[in-house]
Parts: structure tokens; C-alpha cells; sequence
């Protein structure tokens, strides 16, 4: 990545740190009595409804390709909390076959969060969702801050042509699918990474791997997230 290059990347991925807002108001923002590993009441709210992940593209989606509950987390690559998430969702998914998870770019910490998710996007395209989520897991296992010089050594490392994914991720097409994803998090209130969408709710947070089981038990026993 050229000097020139770089500097136009970084200032691409500050831009794209938008304003946090339109999030649930206070009264609504505990819908159902969900509460986290610890037991501490867990922020959730009914989405609009119009506002989905049907038509949005850059998504990587795991698990079942026929599933009875869907799963989608917003995260950040440089979110200590998603590298928590990741292993208990991997793991999850290895249990439940019946699920899907989507995983949506929200880079809403850092200007190198968006370089990585820009890195991320020309690895999805360039390979296909099963290879980007691979490439997924090993980069939310990072040590330290994420960037794009971070993003693009694990893509070589990976066998990826490296000047190929820079050139990639370097255009119009992956910026702009940047930009919808995460203004569509925006649009749908989530102001925390990681936060999570199932069954037509907003999770803010991560509630942890027992409160997320759970929570997909609930929508397959009942269509809530919590039943009863």
C-alpha cells in the first residue's frame, strides 16, 4: 500500500465512523427480561421491521444453509468484546446445526476498523463466505489494534495475493458496501459492538455464551427471545 494510497484509505474509514444514534429510547430499551451471563439485564428492542439484512450484500453467512433461526452480529474488528463473541458463536454453530449466523461490519471504533473491514470485504469477494469466515476468525483472534496493514498480512498469510486484496478493497464497490452496512447498524440503534439481531429484536452487547444460547433456544421453542 502506497503512502498516497494509505492516507486516502484511513481518511475513507474516518468518514465512515458515523453518528451514533436513533437507538431505542430509554423506556423501550428493555423489551423482554433478558439478562446476561451474570445475571445483569441485557438492552434489547423491537426493530423496524422494513430495516433487514435480506438485500445487503458483504454479509458472511455460516451454518446451516436451510435454518430455523438466524442470527446476525454487528461487530467491530477492533472490539475486545467480538473477540470474546467469536469463539462462543463458533462454538455454537459447531453445536447447532439448525442455525445460521450472519456477520455485519459495524467500524464504529476506529479508523483502522474500517480499513480492516474494507481488507475483509475483498476477501469475501475475492473467495467466497466459507474462506471469509475462516479468515474472519482468525483476524477478531488478533492481539492488539486491527488495521489494514494488520488485515492484509493475514490475508497473504492466508495465500492471498496481497496487492490483489489491497486493489480490491480499495474501490468504489467495497467502500460503498462498507458504508451500508454500517449505516444500516446505525439505522437500527446499535451503538455498541458487538450487538446482535434475531427474530425481529435488537440486542445491545454481548450477553455471553449461556445467555445466547438461550436466547436461540427461545426463538426455536416459542418465535421469542424469551418464552413464558
Amino acid at each position: 500500500m502506497t503512502p498516497d494510497r494509505r492516507h486516502l484509505l484511513s481518511a475513507l474509514a474516518g468518514a465512515l465512523i458515523l453518528p451514533l444514534s436513533r437507538g431505542a429510547k430509554a423506556d423501550d430499551a428493555f423489551q423482554f427480561p433478558l439478562k446476561d451471563d451474570s445475571g445483569a439485564p441485557i438492552a434489547n428492542y423491537r426493530l423496524p421491521s422494513q430495516l433487514t439484512t435480506d438485500d445487503l450484500t458483504g454479509v458472511i453467512w455460516a451454518g446451516s444453509a436451510t435454518p430455523d433461526v438466524t442470527l446476525v452480529e454487528f461487530f467491530d474488528y477492533n472490539c475486545p468484546y467480538c473477540r470474546k463473541a467469536v469463539k462462543d458463536l463458533d462454538a455454537l454453530l459447531a453445536r447447532d446445526r439448525e442455525l445460521r449466523l450472519g456477520l455485519v461490519n459495524n467500524s464504529i471504533l476506529a479508523p483502522g476498523s474500517a480499513q480492516a473491514a474494507k481488507v475483509q470485504l475483498a476477501v469475501m469477494k475475492l473467495k467466497g463466505a466459507p474462506f471469509a469466515y475462516r479468515y474472519h476468525l482468525r483476524l477478531l483472534g488478533k492481539h492488539g489494534p486491527v488495521d489494514g496493514a494488520v488485515a492484509l498480512q493475514l490475508a497473504a498469510e492466508m495465500g492471498l495475493d496481497r496487492a490483489e486484496v489491497e486493489h480490491v478493497g480499495d474501490t468504489d464497490e467495497v467502500e460503498s458496501v462498507l458504508r451500508r452496512q454500517v449505516a444500516l447498524a446505525s439505522s437500527l440503534g446499535f451503538v455498541a459492538t458487538p450487538s446482535f439481531m434475531i427474530d425481529g429484536i435488537g440486542i445491545l452487547g454481548y450477553p455471553g455464551a449461556k445467555s445466547m444460547g438461550r436466547i436461540v433456544g427461545a426463538v426455536r421453542k416459542c418465535d421469542k427471545v424469551v418464552c413464558g
